[in-house]
């Protein structure tokens, strides 16, 4: 019997501590080299390798960046629940959150001249009533959404998708073209109702885009514009603002 145990395999998806920090392991066989990548959703950095065969490579890469990681995942702003009392943007608008005094259906109240948009929604306790209040939010970035992607698809003059909210740890969204008679499928994080218009507005243009162009060659880049205009103010606030969408209404 040997006295050398050899080392578990390592596993795509596999998850492993580096410095009390989790990476987990990814495999992209289109990638040409190992690279890391923070995940502001899922709070953790990924290590992708070409292949699985690879990964151990990935380990090590991660293990030399171990400085790196931690500063990255400790800079993550804190996961918040939705409570009452807090204000959000809500298409662009301030809004309050606040508890019922009974169990009602979660709802948006418009603005007055004397108050702000009201967000308000009953729980029994407080992971509950952030999930109410996510409801709300999932159903208005349902409607602005399918809302722009309508007008969007009209530009294009292309077949409407289905249209529906998710919520990915790492895309603001993601499209199906249309496929053998099948209408395409679009899907959007429901955290751009958080977002200012114009950066929602973008993200449905980008999705729509890939209706026709499946890529993001010059000529998917062209029909942003044509249906867009100029992305780099949007994309910039994503970059700068995204990670804080992620963390609100996480526990």
């Amino acid at each position: 019997m040997s006295l050398f145990r050899r080392a578990p395999k390592l596993q795509p998806d596999e998850v492993i501590e580096i410095g009390g920090r989790p990476v987990r392991l990814a495999v992209n066989a289109r990638a040409r080299r190992i690279s890391l990548r923070l995940d502001h959703g899922r709070r953790e950095v990924v290590a992708t390798a070409p292949s699985a065969r690879r990964l151990p490579e990935a380990v090590a890469f991660a293990e030399s960046r171990a400085r790196w990681i931690a500063a990255r995942l400790d800079a993550l702003p804190p996961p918040s629940l939705f409570r009452p009392g807090a204000m959000l943007q809500v298409s662009g608008q301030p809004c309050r959150l606040e508890r019922a005094a009974m169990r009602i259906k979660p709802r948006l109240v418009p603005a007055t001249a004397e108050e702000p948009m009201r967000l308000v929604a009953w729980g029994a306790d407080a992971a509950a009533f952030s999930r109410a209040v996510e409801r709300a939010l999932r159903a208005e970035a349902l409607r602005a959404l399918a809302e722009r992607t309508a007008a969007h698809v009209r530009a294009l003059r292309a077949q409407p998708p289905t249209v529906a909210v998710m919520d990915a740890k790492a895309r603001w969204g993601s499209c199906r073209p249309p496929h053998r008679g099948e209408a395409g499928r679009i899907r959007y994080n429901w955290r751009l109702i958080l977002a200012p218009p114009f950066v929602l507005d973008y993200v449905a243009a980008h999705e729509c885009a890939h209706l026709i162009e499946a890529n993001h060659g010059p000529r998917f880049w062209t029909l942003v514009e044509r249906l867009y205009g100029e992305p780099g103010a949007a994309r910039a606030w994503l970059k700068a603002h995204g990670t804080a969408l992620h963390a609100l209404g996480a526990a």
